[in-house]
């Protein structure tokens, strides 16, 4: 690649959970389950549930997005785009990115939603880095932030100890010295589409009675067939990242999974060749915030990152999507 290329840079991070804590000893009150089956088989320590009414994913979102502006120092008025990774929108229209920009004040950005589940951060950090290296944006935001209590049945034990809220968000400037985005491959197979999803509520089945009966709009999840294609493909596209950019474990300063399960995590880093020194995870206590993990591990290590580190973030979910995402961080936190 030439040295002359624009690259996108991560230029700064920001993440948003909600205050309410919700531990496996409270969910040991709502389903038949215990936090040693829990932590052995998740790592999952405790969650965070954004409660109250008239709470979206858009609150999320713009907690991450004001935090993001004020710690950058950046204007929303000099915000050109603004993406939001997430399956849980406040709406199905008007996109979550514009209530957002219109929350934070970002009057000359526009916007749209990106649904990929728990890769969407990954997919919405390599759409939004083409419109920095394509030269047509000086200032993107990437977003991913989900409301997963907002789907989920809470008399049903194997989905409702995974998941919880939150978000991130990351700041992309056109990179001055090559750090950056370097590289990423993204996939998709929507053959196993069927086999983590949400029923109802779409063009296929629009909400009724029937749909509500019979639970159709809470998340529906063939685990052990999704645990298959995730560690395996997981793995796999991370060695495959690595080999196409000549990377051996040496090369790599951190592996930053989706934080879905750690077995898919080892696993992953297994095959990368990578320790658990190299591994960042906090999933034991936000649990599995789809598009929300990544983002939220960027700002809970932010302070480990030194400018230049080698970067692998990997991540798979529903549709079934999955991938994988070079880069080299930009900046050393102050």
């Amino acid at each position: 690649m030439s040295s002359n290329k624009i690259r996108a840079s991560i230029t700064g991070v920001h993440g948003y959970v909600p205050n309410y804590i919700l531990s496996n000893s409270e969910l040991e009150k709502l389903v038949d389950t215990s936090d040693e089956w829990i932590v052995t088989r998740t790592g999952i320590k405790e969650r965070r549930i954004l409660k109250g009414d008239m709470k979206g994913t858009s609150i999320i979102g713009t907690k991450c997005v004001e935090g993001l502006l004020e710690k950058t120092g950046t204007s929303a008025n000099d915000i050109d785009l603004i993406i939001c990774a997430t399956v849980t929108p406040d709406m199905f229209f008007p996109s979550t990115a514009n209530l957002i920009a219109n929350n934070v004040g970002a009057n000359n950005s526009y916007g749209f939603d990106l649904s990929a589940a728990c890769s969407g951060f990954l997919y919405a950090l390599a759409t939004g880095s083409q419109f920095i290296e394509s030269g047509a944006h000086k200032k993107v935001i990437v977003i991913g932030a989900d409301k997963m209590s907002s789907i989920i049945d809470y008399t049903e034990r194997k989905n409702c100890v995974l998941f919880g809220d939150g978000g991130g968000a990351v700041l992309l400037e056109p990179s001055k010295d090559n750090t950056g985005i370097q590289d990423y491959i993204l996939k998709s197979d929507g053959s196993g589409g069927d086999m983590l999803c949400l029923k109802a509520g779409g063009s296929l089945r629009p909400a009724s009675i029937k749909t509500i009966e019979n639970k159709e709009h809470y998340i529906y999840q063939e685990g052990s067939s999704v645990f298959k294609f995730a560690v395996t493909n997981m793995a796999n596209v991370s060695e495959e990242i690595m080999l196409k950019n000549n990377l051996t474990s040496n090369d790599i300063s951190y592996l930053v999974p989706h934080q879905a399960n750690k077995r898919i995590i080892d696993a992953t880093a297994n095959r990368m060749g990578v320790g658990p020194e190299k591994v960042l995870l906090n999933i034991e206590k936000y649990g599995n915030t789809t598009a929300g993990t990544i983002p939220l591990c960027f700002w809970d290590f932010e302070k480990k990152f030194k400018k230049g580190d080698n970067l692998v973030l990997a991540a798979f979910g529903g549709g079934f999507t999955w991938g994988s995402l070079y880069l080299k961080w930009s900046y050393n936190t102050k």
